[in-house]
């Protein structure tokens, strides 16, 4: 064979140093694409951040109103009204978080006094109202000026509740449930206010099959879902962070089923014996709908447990009235782990799971936090919070978060299939 001639070689070199132009040129493409979406730093935008500011600009009018409230018509009743407005500086201070500090601009309307704990002694709380398509500088506290009545006061936190909904899809798990505890929030503020009207939420963008939300348990005098659970053909299966919520879930529904089978015993003939019968029915619907969705899922549904220690005794109306307020709230916990576990239809269900548990939590005579649901963002007390008693086996995992001021955090009752709220 001949060896290569010089010609040969240089020939073969300059086709390699070629190849390894180009080579280099694509990968220096490669590198420029790939920073394509991402910011000045490298980092992806925050796909929350939109979100944030658009409740955040919201909250701002909310607060803009309850100070024109307060200058005018509802001066006289300032004592009930700044509990509440205060719940909203909480709520503030939580969906800033992580923002530009300019993100939106502040105002003197986003603070309040000091001698005002961030979260305050209020009862059912619906989720904060804000034009999905608001922007901060269309929602600035700047632009309530006029006098506001209490009554428009409590529309504005029912639109505000329905309207922290419509980004509930769009939102990371973290913020989806910091979303539904605002919305619940806001929800309270509005029956606290005196309008316990529906909470409705922008419709999704976007129609997702899945098996429809079962009714939510309310005695609260608002309007609960009424749609119960079927199998859609096209359904999407559920994550499996999703069904092990669910499960827990189920496992509170037993729990709370029980309870309120132990409540009606002490309760007199009346208004609260028929509440307690309500919710021991709505309770049951709920937890056979989280159990035939879970068989759907192709799972075992979560088997009541034989029996549960109760948090305290049982003696007297008071104290079933505190049992039941410890059931809601700790329920409201069980249903925050639910939103940030689930997506699509079954996040808004176990949204609006979270809201009615609050405003029940309230009708039967509990207060709650700022964020109910949620746990306190540091551990000093709050004004509406306090130690509570251990919680059952099913339930203390997730609902200790939902604590209430009097100590009334979920039921820690047994068996769904041992008691009825029958005297």
């Amino acid at each position: 064979m001949l060896s290569p001639t010089r010609r040969t070689f240089l020939a073969t070199a300059a086709r390699l140093a070629g190849a390894a132009a180009a080579a280099q040129l694509l990968s220096g493409c490669s590198d420029d694409s790939g920073q394509q979406g991402h910011g000045a730093d490298g980092r992806r935008p925050d796909a929350d951040q939109p979100l944030r500011i658009r409740a955040v600009a919201a909250t701002d009018t909310l607060l803009a109103a309850y100070d024109a409230a307060l200058a005018g018509p509802g001066s006289a009743q300032a004592d009930r009204l700044r509990p509440l407005r205060a719940d909203l500086v909480a709520h503030r201070a939580a969906l800033a978080e992580g923002l530009p500090p300019a993100t939106p601009s502040g105002s003197p309307s986003a603070s309040v006094s000091a001698s005002r704990p961030p979260s305050a002694s209020r009862s059912a709380s619906r989720p904060p109202s804000a034009s999905r398509s608001a922007s901060p500088a269309a929602s600035t506290p700047a632009a309530t000026s006029a006098p506001v009545s209490v009554a428009a006061l409590a529309a504005a936190e029912r639109q505000a509740a329905g309207d922290r909904l419509g980004d509930l899809l769009a939102a990371s798990p973290e913020l989806a449930r910091l979303l539904a505890a605002v919305s619940a929030s806001d929800a309270l503020h509005a029956a606290v206010l005196g309008d316990p009207g529906p909470i409705t939420a922008p419709k999704p963008t976007a129609a997702t099959a899945s098996p429809a939300a079962p009714p939510a348990p309310s005695v609260s005098g608002s309007a609960a879902p009424t749609a119960t659970p079927s199998a859609s053909a096209t359904r999407t299966p559920l994550p499996g962070a999703a069904v092990t919520a669910l499960q827990a879930a189920l496992a509170a529904e037993h729990a709370a089923v029980y309870g309120y089978g132990v409540i009606g015993g002490h309760l007199p003939a009346g208004p609260q014996r028929d509440d307690c019968r309500a919710s021991y029915t709505a309770h049951q619907a709920r937890r056979d709908a989280w159990q035939r969705m879970l068989t759907t899922e192709g799972a075992t549904p979560a088997a009541a447990a034989p029996g549960y220690q109760l948090p305290f005794a049982v003696t007297t109306p008071g104290s079933a009235g505190d049992l039941a307020v410890r059931i809601e709230a700790q329920l409201t916990g069980v249903y925050a782990e639910l939103v940030a576990a689930a997506t699509g239809p079954l996040r808004l269900t176990a949204a609006a799971a979270l809201r009615e548990a609050a405003l029940n939590a309230r009708h039967w005579g509990g207060t709650l936090p700022a964020l109910p649901g949620l746990p306190p963002a540091d551990p000093t007390p709050s004004a509406s919070a306090s130690t509570s008693p251990s919680a059952s086996p099913s339930t203390s995992s997730s609902a200790s978060s939902g604590a209430s001021a009097r100590t009334r955090a979920g039921a820690t009752a047994g068996s769904s299939r041992s008691a009825s709220p029958s005297a």
